[in-house]
């Protein structure tokens, strides 16, 4: 290989995500430094895209299928290839190491790290943003829907705004960190936006619309009372956390610790919080795992700044 041919081979990880961050569903979503997937991908001869091998030592890796059009690593990939009208193709290896089902942006972290992988091989490699709308292809294989709550943090970091056309990054104070709380339990995705089908009353839009709009002026201001005030799920959280055994004691430890808003991560079971300080949230950290022990639950925490890594190469 010369200095002017491209790689052949990369590897490249995506971290674990806060989808929605509650008031923000399907529109927001932040990184945490916590568990990664990592995606290895080869450039190949032949004109086409394949998923080799999914690895992991989670439970219910072996239910993530290679055929692309139900991998979301492999959907995006070949979306990649198809969009640049490539002569030459790609072979993906997949490790898990985000729990399957966990609200975790596990689909979504799988997609990601495979794209920059992929994109490193491109002979004029695109950017994160250009990336976006085939992470948005990727990700629509696991829920069956498009959004980028997920996608979006995990290729710029930090927070972003999300919309089917746009990636933004928003603000995140470095004070700002979370708890993160994945009990032994698993919540499809599927099951968890069904219980979103009925109509809402407009009153609950317009509450939710206020909300979000003081979440993100708190974050642009840096104000820990426009935020702690914007931060509150009139919308999705009302009709989820029934799904998820523990929901009520893991919030109720939360707000005994002075969170600045609490709720569910993605479509759950997992949880998230945001605190004021990492110390108050390492203090809030047990007593939100004791929540789901009291539910009868093992759970994993992760404590990280609200501003999280992106996904890199490796």
């Amino acid at each position: 290989m010369t200095a002017n041919d491209p790689a052949r081979s990369a590897t490249a990880f995506a971290p674990a995500g806060v989808g929605n961050i509650g008031v923000g569903f399907d529109l927001l979503g932040h990184t945490i430094e916590g568990p990664r997937d990592h995606a290895t991908v080869r450039r190949i001869d032949e004109c086409e895209v394949r998923v080799i091998a999914v690895r992991g030592s989670g439970e219910h890796v072996e239910r993530i299928p290679l055929d692309l059009d139900r991998n979301t690593a492999g959907l995006a990939v070949r979306a990649l290839h198809a969009g640049l009208a490539l002569e030459h193709g790609f072979e993906i290896e997949l490790d898990k190491g985000i729990p399957i089902g966990a609200g975790l942006g596990g689909s979504a972290a799988s997609c990601v790290a495979a794209l920059v992988a992929a994109n490193a091989l491109l002979d004029r490699p695109l950017s994160r943003v250009a990336l976006y709308p085939y992470a948005i292809e990727g990700e629509s294989a696991s829920s069956q829907s498009r959004q980028g709550d997920n996608v979006g943090p995990m290729l710029l970091g930090g927070i972003t705004l999300a919309t089917l056309t746009r990636l933004l990054p928003l603000p995140a104070p470095d004070w700002l960190h979370c708890v993160v709380v994945h009990p032994d339990q698993v919540l499809e995705t599927k099951r968890a936006r069904a219980v979103l089908t009925d109509p809402y009353p407009l009153s609950t839009v317009v509450r939710h619309g206020a909300h979000l709009a003081l979440f993100v002026t708190g974050l642009e201001r840096g104000d820990v009372d426009l935020i702690r005030e914007g931060l509150q799920d009139v919308l999705v959280e009302p009709r989820r956390a029934s799904l998820v055994p523990g929901f009520d004691q893991v919030k109720a430890a939360a707000l005994a610790h002075d969170t600045i808003g609490a709720s569910l991560s993605g479509a759950g079971p997992s949880m998230f919080a945001w605190f004021a300080s990492r110390e108050a949230a390492e203090a809030a950290a047990p007593d939100m795992q004791a929540g789901f022990a009291q539910a009868g639950y093992d759970s994993r925490v992760w404590v990280s700044p609200v501003a999280g890594p992106k996904a890199e190469l490796v």
